[in-house]
């Protein structure tokens, strides 16, 4: 797929000398969900405001479908929504009044007909007379979603959509992402819910101390990081694994009755039947067996660990 934004080399230095990002470039294809997972702090908000043109840059450039988010602005910015993570909406006024402005303020002719299309899309039309003060967080979320795509941009920044919501709004936002992707919107959501990237992006990207980690396919990324567990249960507890057994690496779990064995699933053999057969003749016996796939969780972890956080 052809990329819809493009990041190439962007560095961002504040005068406080924090560098918030370095050297970042990153290709977005058209129609898809990306996911930038990483911790408070990784520089998410930051290459999201830059490629937004809300923060300059230090150096780099990024493009918008061919359009220079410096040199050509304008154009640029008519083609991105974003959804910030606070919700800043005026709070007397109505769910309608307040998508039209957002609507004029990118210079775009009245039409409410496509704003009807967009509430309906997002279950609030029938909120479209209510001022917002009388709505629920989870729909001046879905007010902010709206406000985004009043002007009928191509790509569509989602800064943290579900921080501080339940788990069950959470999973009413993944359902309006997803379906806002079948409507032909490319999405881009900052995220440290593993679980949320896990559930709904096409790709997932990694940053952490202001640098992209990775950007891979969400299954392709578990197949190449992704590792397995051998969860051996044994028929005695033991207390000391022999010297024969220490090449393994293996771990003791539930105080002893089990052992873990960890192996990369890309490797060119497990080595399982030799454990086996090694635990046997050192005396110990194994009552059942178990294998345990690695999480996007873990392989988060495993990438960030040891990384700076700011």
């Amino acid at each position: 797929m052809p990329a819809i934004v493009s990041v190439k080399n962007l560095t961002k230095r504040y005068d406080s000398g924090t560098h918030a990002l370095k050297d970042v470039s990153l290709d977005i294809e058209d129609g898809e969900i990306l996911a930038l997972l990483g911790p408070n702090g990784a520089g998410k908000t930051t290459l999201i405001s830059c490629i937004c043109g809300i923060a300059s840059a230090t150096s780099g450039t990024v493009t918008v479908d061919g359009h220079d988010n410096v040199r050509d602005y304008r154009a640029a910015r008519r083609l991105i929504g974003l959804v910030p993570q606070e919700i800043n909406l005026e709070p007397f006024e109505t769910v309608m009044n307040t998508v039209r402005f957002s609507r004029g303020l990118f210079g775009k002719a009245p039409d409410d007909a496509h704003l009807e299309r967009v509430l309906r899309q997002l279950s609030l039309w029938d909120k479209k007379d209510s001022q917002v003060r009388a709505l629920s967080g989870g729909m001046k979320r879905r007010v902010l979603i709206a406000k985004a795509l009043s002007h009928e941009p191509k790509v569509l920044f989602l800064d943290e959509p579900t921080a501080g919501v339940d788990v069950g709004l959470r999973k009413e936002m993944w359902d309006t992402v997803s379906d806002l992707q079948k409507h032909g919107v490319t999405i881009i959501l900052t995220t440290h819910y593993i679980e949320e990237a896990e559930a709904m992006a096409d790709r997932i990207g990694v940053i952490s101390g202001g640098e992209i980690k990775l950007v891979r396919d969400k299954a392709g990324l578990m197949r190449e990081l992704g590792r397995k567990r051998f969860v051996i249960e044994l028929g005695e507890a033991v207390d000391m694994l022999p010297a024969a057994l220490k090449d393994y690496r293996l771990e003791r779990a539930a105080g002893g009755c089990e052992l873990v064995y960890t192996y990369d699933t890309q490797g060119d053999g497990t080595g399982i039947r030799r454990l086996l057969n090694d635990l046997s003749a050192a005396g110990i016996t194994a009552r059942d067996v178990r294998t345990e796939q690695s999480s996007l969780e873990d392989i988060f972890v495993d990438l960030v660990d040891g990384e700076g956080r700011s």
